[in-house]
């Protein structure tokens, strides 16, 4: 099982897939609040960090530059009164110059492996929906879960199949989001 510091390592071209590490922090802020315009990631990213909350945090490193970023934190997930053990995808972001290269797939896929292999059962995400499906996420699937989030961008995959499979489910996200549930 990798854990940080293992030397997991991914690549796809030259670019690396790796796990963050504490020195990355400054060019990972600057990388999400250049893609998403300010610093609200930034900040969302520090807090799930400061609450141990971060479960799987990868970089995309070209050249010794950090050109991609994405961080599985974790949800307090209960389905027919049972604790999910379950992610969530957020934030995803690669540097515009390297956008449509297949970085963000390598990102989310390498995510979703080591997500598995500690045993977690269940990933949400809200984002595009004509791109996470692509990854097995389905709104239908989340559709049965009580969350501050519905509709076609919030979406939910199982890693253990049936993880999901209830009649009342409750996602109640960390307070760094910002939600309530």
């Amino acid at each position: 099982m990798a854990g940080p510091g293992s030397g997991h390592h991914v690549v796809i071209r030259d670019v690396v897939i790796r796990e963050r590490e504490p020195a990355d922090d400054g060019a990972i802020r600057r990388l999400n609040d250049l893609v998403f315009g300010g610093p609200f990631e930034s900040r969302l990213i520090d807090e799930l960090r400061e609450a141990f909350i971060d479960a799987v945090e990868l970089v995309a490193v070209e050249d010794g530059a950090i050109v991609g970023h994405i961080l599985f934190s974790a949800l307090t997930t209960m389905v027919d009164d049972d604790a999910v053990p379950t992610l969530s995808l957020a934030p995803m972001c690669v540097h515009p110059e390297h956008q449509n290269s297949g970085i963000g797939t390598a990102l989310v896929e390498t995510g979703l492996d080591l997500a598995r292999r500690r045993e977690w059962q269940a990933v949400v995400v809200l984002g595009h929906p004509d791109y996470y499906p692509r990854f097995g996420f389905s709104a239908e699937l989340a559709s049965g879960l009580d969350a501050p989030f519905e509709g076609d961008s919030f979406m939910a995959l199982e890693l253990v199949p049936g993880a999901l499979d209830g009649d009342d489910g409750l996602i109640v996200y960390p307070a760094a989001f910002g939600l309530v549930s």
